[in-house]
C-alpha cells in the first residue's frame, strides 16, 4: 500500500509540474504580440538611426515600445480580467524585465558615452542579452522551440564578432525576422487555434 501511495504521490507531483509546464507556454502564447512588436520596434530604430544619423532613435523607439506595451496590457487586463500569477510566469516576466533593463542600461550608456563605435558590438551584445533571455524562458517551459530562437540569436552574436558589418547586419536582422516577428506570430496562432478548441468545448 505505502508503494502504491508514494507511486500516485509522484504521479499527482509529475501531472501537477506538468500542468504548470502547459499554463506557462498558454501565458507565452497569449503575449506572442509583444515579440511582433518588439520586432518590429528594432527595425524601426535600425532605419531611424541608420537613414537619419539620430543618436536617440534607439532611447526613443525602446521608451515607446515599452509605453504602448504597458498601454496594451493594461487594456487586455481591463477587459479580460486579471489572471494570478503563477511561480512560473513570475519567473519569466522577471526574466525578461531583467534583460529588457539590462540592454537599455548598458546599451544607452555605450552609445551616450561615445563608445559605440562599431555596430558590430551592439549587435553582439543586444544579441546575447536577448538569446539568454530566450534560452532561460524555454528552460523553464521546457520549450524546445523558444530554445532554437536562443541559438538563432547566439548565432548572430558570433557572426557579429568574426564577420563584417554587412554579415554582422544581416544576421541581426535575420534573427529579428524569425525569433521575433515569426516566433510571436507562431504564439499568436497557437493562442487563436487554443481560444478556438475552448470555444468549441464549451
Amino acid at each position: 500500500m505505502t508503494a502504491n501511495a508514494e507511486e500516485l504521490e509522484l504521479k499527482d507531483r509529475l501531472s501537477l509540474i506538468e500542468s504548470m509546464i502547459a499554463e506557462g507556454r498558454r501565458t507565452t502564447q497569449s503575449y506572442g504580440w509583444t515579440f511582433v512588436l518588439w520586432g518590429v520596434a528594432y527595425y524601426v530604430a535600425i532605419a531611424w538611426s541608420s537613414l537619419c544619423h539620430y543618436g536617440l532613435a534607439w532611447p526613443i523607439t525602446m521608451i515607446s515600445a515599452c509605453v504602448l506595451m504597458g498601454l496594451i496590457v493594461w487594456l487586455k487586463q481591463s477587459k479580460c480580467g486579471y489572471k494570478p500569477e503563477t511561480t512560473k510566469s513570475r519567473a519569466i516576466w522577471a526574466t525578461w524585465i531583467s534583460m529588457a533593463i539590462s540592454m537599455f542600461v548598458l546599451l544607452d550608456a555605450i552609445g551616450f558615452s561615445g563608445r559605440m563605435t562599431d555596430w558590430r558590438i551592439f549587435a553582439a551584445v543586444a544579441s546575447t542579452l536577448i538569446a539568454t533571455a530566450n534560452a532561460a524562458s524555454s528552460m523553464i517551459l521546457k520549450w524546445k522551440l523558444q530554445f532554437a530562437c536562443a541559438v538563432v540569436w547566439w548565432v548572430a552574436a558570433v557572426v557579429s564578432c568574426f564577420g563584417t558589418v554587412n554579415q554582422s547586419s544581416i544576421a541581426f536582422l535575420a534573427a529579428i525576422f524569425l525569433c521575433q516577428i515569426v516566433f510571436g506570430i507562431y504564439l499568436m496562432i497557437r493562442e487563436s487555434i487554443a481560444r478556438k478548441q475552448e470555444a468549441t468545448h464549451a
